[in-house]
């Protein structure tokens, strides 16, 4: 049996991991918006070749992608998300983009505040397609999309930076 010191040293331990998650995933957005902001309006449209993604629509599918795991997949929560939709838009400021991943994560703190360790194995289903996750492969998941995806943010910038010096 736990003493309630092991208890509490428990529960502390929870948060910091929690804590740790949001830090991580807050630093890929802070990498990902220096950049954007770096980047002339017409870089986050610019695209290498037909079927690579702009750093536009990358950052709008990530932030769409962080909503659906984390609020239709953990939360239960529907967004209305249309992934498809997330790979046709164009125009947006790199103070829109901002935005979306402001509130992404916003919207992901509240509800990664609310989980214990415990919720970690828990079965979720993805509206989507069906398939069973669980909450932990879900947060891991997000983190390694968000972070394949700022490498590829990363990669269009010094090609565009190139693609203009040449």
């Amino acid at each position: 049996m736990l003493t309630a010191g092991q208890i509490c040293e428990m529960a502390h331990t929870m948060s910091i991991f929690f804590s740790n998650y949001l830090d991580d995933l807050n630093e890929l957005h802070r990498e990902i918006i220096s950049i954007i902001e770096q980047l002339p309006k017409e870089a986050l449209d610019w695209s290498l070749c037909n079927n690579a993604n702009s750093i536009c629509v990358l950052v709008v599918h990530i932030a769409g992608a962080e909503r659906y795991w984390i609020g239709d997949v953990i939360a239960g929560d529907p967004s209305g998300r249309i992934r498809e939709s997330e790979f046709r838009v164009n125009g947006l400021s790199a103070e829109e983009l901002r935005k979306r991943l402001t509130d992404a994560s916003s919207y992901c703190r509240g509800v990664i505040t609310g989980l214990s360790t415990h919720d970690l194995e828990k079965g979720k289903t993805s509206p989507r397609d069906g398939r069973i996750v669980t909450v932990g492969w879900s947060l891991l998941h997000i983190i390694e999309h968000t972070a394949m995806h700022l490498g590829h943010i990363q990669i269009t910038s010094q090609l565009w930076g190139k693609e203009k010096t040449d």
